[in-house]
């Protein structure tokens, strides 16, 4: 009779630490996710405090003006269209990264943008060194930004890079476009971020009086 209610006892104390236990993970699940959102909220509210108003910005080469709008929900919604539609607006470029960062997977698309600039490089001794710093950057072992490839890849475009051309990281940038088509875009279509971005904006009675 004791030893059973020793063994009661016993199994009762660990049920209660297993509760314990898994109200603490829930709660950090909880905490984590708030931070995330609220991560999402701030840099939303960057964007939109940076682009509701015109922003004149001067061009330091020519002395020119250029005039950048938020785009209006409508525009935003074509994003969803296309995964190209979304990386050639600057506004949604720059929504799409700071997704990305709250993912803690921005080192695709700065990737890709880096892959982007090379091919455009004309200068063969500026080509040699760009393909190297990317090469640090975002392909050797434990890059400060190491995207995830095969080691095949990897390893052709260290030989690659010895005489560099604007094709020695075309195979990477495929594979990580795809990824980032695949997998966060989808995601960053269904984010509270994106979907903030697709909101009409209520007309007040003052703007309709106007």
């Amino acid at each position: 009779m004791q030893s059973a209610v020793l063994l009661a006892l016993a199994q009762g104390g660990r049920m209660e630490r297993g509760r314990r236990r898994s109200e603490a993970e829930e709660a950090e699940r909880g905490r984590m996710k708030r931070t995330i959102i609220k991560d999402w909220k701030t840099r939303l509210s960057y964007f939109l405090q940076n682009s509701s108003n015109s922003t004149k910005m001067k061009s330091k080469k020519a002395g020119k003006q250029r005039t950048y709008f938020r785009p209006s929900p409508e525009e935003a919604q074509l994003w969803s269209e296309a995964f190209d539609e979304l990386l050639a607006n600057k506004y949604g470029l720059a929504a799409f990264r700071a997704f990305l960062k709250s993912e803690f997977c921005e080192e695709n698309i700065e990737f890709w943008l880096a892959c982007e600039d090379f091919k455009k490089t004309k200068s063969p001794q500026k080509l040699t060194s760009k393909a190297k710093k990317i090469y640090n950057d975002f392909i050797e072992k434990e890059a400060p930004k190491e995207i995830n490839i095969d080691f095949q890849t990897k390893n052709m475009i260290a030989q690659n890079i010895q005489e560099a051309t604007h094709t020695c990281f075309s195979a990477a940038q495929k594979r990580v476009y795809s990824l980032m088509e695949n997998n966060s875009y989808p995601r960053f279509l269904e984010s509270e971020f994106y979907q903030e971005l697709c909101k009409k904006t209520p007309i007040t009675r003052e703007a309709q009086g106007t």
